[in-house]
């Protein structure tokens, strides 16, 4: 199955149905599901602008999954949008937002997987964590 690294605390507020849209530099033909992995490092610039949500944060696990359903191309004005909606969650950022991945049908894991990430859209099979 697909998995996707995401830094903390961006995979914890998609897995628990705070943020909706995943942002990317490049964009993606892929549409189905995926892991989403918490990484290894924190955005803790971030991390302390949503701390209202008392999230608990992962590192190195796969923590829940999503289906990716569209890729679109980010206008200053779908940005507009997003920050009224959510305004924590979707603030300005130094990050490269070219790309949003609508993720759909997100699921938080009862219980976290722990396996060693990887750059961009990667394979995960049951067993992997034992290579870890």
């Amino acid at each position: 199955m697909k998995a996707l690294t995401i830094k903390e605390p961006w995979a914890s507020l998609i897995v628990n149905g705070y943020k909706e849209y995943e942002f990317r530099g490049w964009k993606t033909k892929y549409r189905g599901k995926i892991l989403i992995h918490a990484g290894m490092s924190v955005d803790k610039d971030a991390r302390e602008r949503v701390k209202k949500y008392n999230l608990e944060y992962y590192k190195g696990a796969i923590i829940g999954e999503a289906t990716i359903t569209d890729c679109i191309l980010v206008d200053t004005k779908f940005n507009e949008e997003l920050r009224k909606i959510k305004p924590l969650v979707y603030a300005k950022s130094n990050h490269v937002e070219t790309y949003a991945w609508k993720l759909e049908n997100i699921k938080k894991y009862d219980k976290p997987i722990y396996i060693k990430g990887k750059l961009g859209l990667w394979n995960y099979e049951e067993g992997d964590e034992n290579d870890t």
